[in-house]
Order: structure tokens, then C-alpha cells, then sequence
């Protein structure tokens, strides 16, 4: 049975997924971009600038401005809602689907960077305590 990460792997992981992404060539997305993204990309159901900003706890003018840089690297799109035309959808397209299985991949090789590192860190903290 494995045991669950401690929070400091789980900072480890990000540090290491957002490194890799930085240093690859591709967009640089801020905190509050990925939010949106990941929110759009990892839960079910149509998204709204309305609902997003609602469910990320931030203003309507952050979510746009979030989404126009999204829809600036193609990661995301805004259409109007035909059934409430009030309402803009947000919409996922190819690029975010590929943009998102290349973060999984980062993370998944962050993951496994961190369990290697994790029973040298243990041992030579114990070796730490121990002197």
C-alpha cells in the first residue's frame, strides 16, 4: 500500500511540473490562468465567466482577462450561449486538450523524481537528527 505524499513532496511536485513548464517551449500561464484552465478542463459541465468567477472566488474582469489569454494561445474559447445569449460558454479546444495531457505528463515525471527522492531525504534526515 503506498503511502500518500507529505506536503513537502506535494511542493516538491509543483516546483518541479512548473519549472519544467516554464522551461519548455510553449505558453507561460499565470496562477490564476492555470486555475481557469484547469477548472474548464478537469470538471464536468459547461463553464461560464459567471460560474468561474463564482466557483474560483474571484471578479468577472479576472476571469476575462484569464480567458483572453487562454483564447490568445488557443487553450480555450468563448461562444455565446444560444440558450441565454446573456450568457458566454467557455469551451475547450484541441490545443488545451494537448496542453493538459503535456502537464500530466510533466507531473506524472515530477511524481516519480519525487518518490526516488524520498527515501535518500528521509534517510539522511534521520542521519541529520541522529548526529
Amino acid at each position: 500500500m503506498a503511502t500518500p505524499p507529505t506536503a513537502d513532496q506535494l511542493v516538491a511536485i509543483l516546483r518541479d511540473t512548473i519549472v519544467a513548464l516554464v522551461r519548455r517551449d510553449g505558453p507561460d500561464l499565470s496562477a490564476r490562468q492555470l486555475g481557469v484552465f484547469l477548472t474548464c478542463y478537469l470538471q464536468d459541465g459547461a463553464h461560464t465567466v459567471r460560474g468561474l468567477a463564482a466557483d474560483l472566488n474571484v471578479s468577472k474582469p479576472a476571469i476575462t482577462r484569464a480567458l483572453d489569454r487562454l483564447g490568445e494561445l488557443d487553450l480555450a474559447r468563448r461562444k455565446v450561449d444560444p440558450m441565454d445569449r446573456r450568457s458566454v460558454l467557455v469551451q475547450r479546444t484541441l490545443k488545451g486538450t494537448a496542453f493538459l495531457r503535456d502537464l500530466r505528463t510533466i507531473m506524472t515525471e515530477a511524481v516519480a523524481t519525487s518518490k526516488k527522492l524520498a527515501p535518500a531525504e528521509g534517510n539522511a534526515s534521520r542521519k541529520a537528527a541522529s548526529a
